[in-house]
């Protein structure tokens, strides 16, 4: 499967706000290091971690007053990335200064942008309109680390099918296997979905319903441009489901979003957290469902590893299913996106 490199002219995901603090720290996205840190007052700042001299990670270096000091010679820079001291010189060159990116922070994910500074909109940061809102409960677990191209991940997410076969004791059950799906295009992505009738609730959220009995159960899960997800479990009481249907007072709602941050071209940083419209002030249950859903996504993990490996060594390409249109149709877009920003 082609390799079409990265969209750079987007929002990823950095870190957690909670990893960056007031001590240096390198942060690779998109190949590039970053250096990252937070001023006195809590500003987050991320410098290219490389200073201009020889290229010592500035991150090896020290923060003091709001600046870091290289650790070879002492070049000083502020947090625009200009170069504010060169000791044993009163002249500044004016190659002396590192990239410095944009950076947004916003539920509790810190943002940067890869592109252009002056394109840099927050505006245009993955909305989330639940996020803090009555009536909303949330649970987030660690950022996971894959050893797979970051495509690998936003196929796996516009293919609500495998969940049948990876994930049997969890999300999967037997209407997953061959319930058809319907695939759309959004003005930002890719929408892949389907409503299955008077079901079972799937293992993981047969608990978690306030409801007695079968259900209809709505897999919806839509990628956005470059890899940001939403997947939706919505589980109605039998009869009480389906496309434009108003929702059952019992209706059961959980919107999962994954975001994914590609480090290298062979790994990815996966932030993920979950927003549920029950029992949204239980902490037990907020730590259960963090429990449970880490447990499926090591097996997500386990899988895409081994994708990576296999077609790294293939002999021959891997082939296309009907199932794989979702994930066909958002890779075409977002190459000619890629295709488009490098002319």
């Amino acid at each position: 499967m082609e390799d079409i490199g990265f969209l750079r002219n987007a929002w990823y995901v950095a870190a957690w706000s909670h990893e960056i603090t007031t001590d240096l720290r390198q942060v690779v996205v998109l190949e590039d290091k970053i250096c990252m840190f937070r001023t006195d007052d809590g500003r987050v700042v991320a410098l290219e971690d490389a200073c201009p001299h020889r290229k010592l990670p500035l991150s090896m270096g020290r923060r003091f007053d709001d600046h870091v000091e290289c650790g070879y010679h002492g070049l000083t820079f502020d947090c625009s990335g200009q170069c504010v001291k060169v000791p044993g010189s009163k002249r500044i060159p004016p190659q002396a200064k590192v990239h410095a990116y944009p950076i947004e922070e916003r539920y509790q994910l810190i943002w940067i942008w890869m592109g252009d500074p002056d394109k840099a909109d927050p505006a245009t940061i993955y909305p989330i309109d639940n996020y803090g809102k009555p009536g909303w409960g949330v649970n987030r677990g660690p950022m996971i680390e894959i050893d797979a191209n970051y495509l690998h991940l936003t196929d796996n997410l516009l293919d609500p099918s495998h969940v049948a076969w990876v994930h049997q004791g969890s999300f999967g059950q037997a209407a997953t296997e061959d319930t058809p799906l319907k695939t759309d295009a959004m003005d930002d992505g890719i929408k892949v979905w389907r409503w299955m009738m008077d079901v079972e609730p799937a293992p993981f959220y047969a608990k978690l319903v306030e409801f007695e009995g079968n259900c209809d159960r709505l897999q919806h899960y839509e990628v956005s441009y470059p890899c940001l997800a939403l997947a939706k479990a919505v589980f109605s009481p039998a009869g009480h489901g389906g496309p434009d249907k108003p929702l059952h007072d019992k209706t059961f709602i959980m919107d999962s979003y994954n975001f994914f941050t590609p480090e290298t071209r062979g790994k990815t940083r996966y932030y993920w957290f979950q927003l549920r419209n029950v029992r949204v002030d239980d902490d037990a249950l907020s730590a259960e469902m963090t429990k449970g859903i880490r447990d499926v996504f090591e097996e997500d993990r386990i899988i895409l590893n081994e994708i990576q490996k296999g077609i790294d060594n293939a002999r021959v390409p891997p082939i296309n299913l009907p199932i794989d249109g979702g994930a066909v149709r958002f890779r075409t877009e977002l190459k000619r996106m890629i295709d488009a920003e490098a002319a």
